[in-house]
């Protein structure tokens, strides 16, 4: 939409900059005339819900609206007569336009509006935030010896009934704790209570309660995009692993426990809904390696998805051979792997991804899926709030569609969490979509 609307507006101030130059004369009355014109229809589209109103329509807003009013002003004091015509003017005035409507449009085309993922559940769906606040742990990214917080989003049914499941979210590096809103939602409708964690420093940014913004930590984003680079030896790379690992692990365990306390004292109806002995933990990327992390650790997590990331968990360094082995302690907490191309592609040939090989023969309940087709972050909502945006990060276009493949992740989700955690029916996934 927002392409086409600026095609259509370079047509326009194009073809009427040659009209006026091939007739010598302003024409201000008639582009005046259309300039209202033409906010009337956007006004029009909006309230006819053919463009979704959101914040990215807000500058064509009112770009069209002060257009609108100039024209208005100018014919009814009549001010569009006896200008004389000079082409550079014309001209000039023709390329402004074209600019200014670029600007005000980027938002649109960064941020389009797309066609949400389906929610089939019977419930209503409702959201709230929160701040953590860990006693027990001072914040490393900073020198001010304040205690690490973690800011928290809950997905819920509006009008619960009963208790329900609790679903623990990790987001991916550089992620944010909406990076899955659409998976969320839906396992809420289902009857889920589900958490997602930013994890101040590596998330890209974080809201606290108090309105507070936490930026990504700079040292991190390199650490990350070097690892990626091949910079580190196996060593540095296992130790930095150790540490993203820790603080992931250190959040989770940590939400996860403040909210086991607070489901036993707090009067919130969020906490009272839930079923403390039903646990899923799941995340993508490096969250869905800290998620194997902890269906590993903790006895309270009955069922681990993971999106398209390593089993750091079961990563062993070898300063002998200077390489990584895989543990060999069995691991038996059900486990769903959903795998992009990206990841598929490595997991036969890159020793960071020995653990996750196919015939691992330790994991005693997994279950692998291949989305064919497939980016890194074809496996978030990204590439449908901004397919720019996921374009550039992933550096390239995913070949599956990509309402498709978000809406078939969350079905696989949210019938493994069914299965392992409510009883119902049998999980059985192809292996490849």
């Amino acid at each position: 939409m927002g392409i086409l609307l600026l095609l259509m507006a370079l047509i326009f101030e194009i073809a009427f900059a040659f009209y006026c130059i091939a007739t010598k004369k302003n024409h201000n009355k008639i582009k005046n005339w259309i300039r209202i014109a033409v906010f009337i229809v956007f006004v029009l589209l909006i309230v006819s819900s053919v463009i979704v109103w959101s914040f990215s329509w807000v500058m064509l807003a009112i770009l069209l609206f002060l257009l609108a009013l100039n024209g208005t002003v100018a014919l009814i004091l009549k001010k569009t007569k006896n200008k004389p015509y000079k082409t550079s003017s014309i001209v000039w005035k023709s390329i402004m336009m074209i600019v200014t409507f670029v600007f005000v449009l980027s938002p649109v085309i960064i941020f389009p509006q797309y066609l949400s993922p389906k929610v089939t559940g019977e419930y209503e769906v409702a959201t709230a935030t929160e701040t953590f606040y860990d006693e027990e742990r001072i914040e490393e990214f900073v020198d001010t010896e304040q205690n690490r917080f973690v800011n928290v989003e809950f997905w819920y049914p509006k009008k619960a009934d009963g208790t329900y499941p609790l679903l623990v979210f990790s987001h991916g590096a550089y992620g944010i704790k909406e990076s899955n809103a659409s998976t969320f939602t839906e396992l809420a409708s289902h009857g889920y209570i589900v958490v997602s964690i930013d994890h101040p420093y590596h998330s890209f940014y974080t809201r606290s309660e108090d309105g507070k913004v936490t930026m990504i930590n700079s040292d991190f984003k390199n650490e990350v995009e070097n690892a990626n680079k091949g910079v580190y030896s196996n060593e540095e790379r296992y130790n930095i692993i150790q540490k993203w690992m820790k603080l992931r692990t250190d959040d989770m365990n940590f939400v996860l426990d403040t909210i086991l306390a607070k489901a036993k004292s707090d009067n919130n109806p969020i906490y009272q809904h839930i079923n403390t002995e039903k646990i899923g933990v799941f995340g993508h990327s490096m969250g869905g390696a800290a998620s194997v992390w902890l269906g590993r650790a903790r006895n309270d997590v009955s069922a681990v998805v993971n999106i398209d990331a390593s089993f750091f968990s079961e990563l062993i360094y070898k300063k002998e051979i200077d390489d990584f082995v895989a543990n060999n302690k069995d691991f038996t907490t059900p486990l769903l792997n959903i795998y992009s191309d990206d990841v598929w592609r490595q997991l036969d040939s890159s020793p960071i991804y020995i653990a996750n090989k196919l015939n691992n023969e330790h994991f005693k309940e997994a279950y692998t899926v291949h989305f064919q087709g497939a980016k890194h972050l074809s496996l978030t909502d990204l590439p449908l709030f901004s397919p720019i945006l996921a374009n550039i990060v992933q550096r390239g276009k995913a070949d599956i569609d990509k309402l498709y493949c978000i809406e078939t992740e969350n079905e696989l989700i949210l019938e493994f969490f069914d299965s392992k955690l409510k009883g119902i029916g049998q999980f059985t996934p192809k292996e490849t979509y």
